[in-house]
């Protein structure tokens, strides 16, 4: 037991990061199929678009307060990493927009199936950028 205790807490931020990405990527998953199955109105780059913006607001506040367990309380501190959150989300958002547009667009691969692999490339992508620039350690 106290061997699975010292595993869990070495490897932490990665179980936590998993577990709330997971959640992150649910919504992004729920929000462009409901938006791109069930609304015959919406295209898959205005349903990815929303999905994205959704999840990205999940995931800043999960992984501030939850993962990385951010203590930033200066203005100019929050703001800096906020805005590097949002602009290496948006980053892997490019990343998701090109994914979906050749997997769906150019390749007409099953919408879903393309946005599970999308959604790990996505993951992995967010993670490094979290852990190394974003919610860095001091």
């Amino acid at each position: 037991m106290q061997l699975i205790r010292k595993w869990l807490k070495a490897y932490w931020t990665i179980w936590s990061y998993l577990f709330f990405g997971g959640l992150t990527t649910l919504i992004n998953l729920v929000v462009f199929y409901s938006l791109y199955t069930w609304t015959h109105w919406v295209g898959y780059q205005v349903a990815t678009f929303w999905a994205w913006l959704l999840s990205v607001i999940f995931a800043y506040v999960t992984n501030k307060l939850f993962v990385f367990n951010s203590h930033q309380t200066s203005s100019q501190g929050v703001w800096r990493e906020l805005g590097s959150f949002f602009f290496f989300r948006i980053l892997s958002y490019l990343l998701d927009v090109v994914v979906v547009a050749i997997g769906i667009g150019y390749l007409h691969g099953n919408s879903f199936f393309v946005k599970i692999i999308d959604n790990i490339l996505v993951v992995i992508a967010n993670y490094l950028f979290s852990k190394i620039f974003i919610f860095k350690q001091k």
